[in-house]
């Protein structure tokens, strides 16, 4: 089976109630579990979570939540793949057999099924370990300039003559879907290796969530892109 896993705990301090907060008239999270039912690439979409709300919030939007994350995975310091590990150990304890897993952050509203989709066929014709969703800096980081005392300066001075297009282009996590094989979640792999491949995604498509500011900007690109698909 594939399943879809989606950390979402309690606790988020920046955010307050992150994972359920409202996100262009529902709960951000929904995105997520919808996205993922609507790929059909999925036996169980699973909500890995320690908080009793976010759970009945998940269940309303189609997703399972058969286990309480433990305290101990749920702080502010737990990393994404044990998390993924524990779900993973958990389904297979029931006597589930898993042939991938993907794992979909829950505040990744611009998710969509056609890449989900996209990063399964990738991991399956290329025998990767993970694939995941990856975009361009918008400029080029070679170039990139630090303030230091009130004053400026390139952290690559040598590279101050270069011309951008000359330069090679540099990607980052987009933060939206990480497929991979179960023994790569649990053996803690690495992401960014030779053990992975890219689903790239245009910027328009990408937007961190974690301020307030974020939140903001991820709605005025929301509204944006649904304007867009309208005309």
């Amino acid at each position: 089976m594939n399943v879809c896993i989606i950390p979402a705990r309690g606790g988020s301090k920046r955010i307050p109630r992150k994972n359920i907060k409202e996100f262009m008239g529902k709960p951000v999270i929904s995105y997520s579990i919808e996205a993922a039912l609507h790929s059909g690439c999925f036996e169980s979409v699973i909500v890995s979570t320690d908080d009793q709300e976010i759970a009945e919030v998940a269940q309303v939007y189609g997703a399972e939540v058969p286990f309480v994350r433990p305290a101990e995975l749920s702080d502010d310091f737990s990393g994404t793949t044990p998390v993924i590990a524990h779900a993973i150990e958990w389904l297979k304890n029931e006597g589930k057999k898993i042939n991938l897993v993907c794992c979909i952050y829950a505040t990744a509203p611009f998710i969509s099924s056609e890449t989900i989709i996209k990063g399964m066929k990738l991991i399956e014709e290329e025998k990767k370990q993970y694939s995941l969703t990856v975009t361009h800096f918008p400029s080029a980081i070679q170039r990139a300039i630090k303030i230091t005392e009130n004053q400026l300066g390139m952290f690559w001075p040598e590279n101050y003559n270069i011309r951008s297009q000359d330069l090679e282009e540099a990607y980052y996590d987009a933060g939206q879907m990480y497929w991979g094989k179960p023994e790569a979640f649990i053996d803690n792999l690495p992401f960014y290796t030779n053990n992975s491949i890219p689903v790239v995604l245009p910027n328009y498509l990408v937007q961190d969530i974690d301020t307030l500011e974020d939140w903001r900007s991820a709605e005025l690109l929301y509204k944006v892109l649904q304007l867009d698909m309208k005309k």
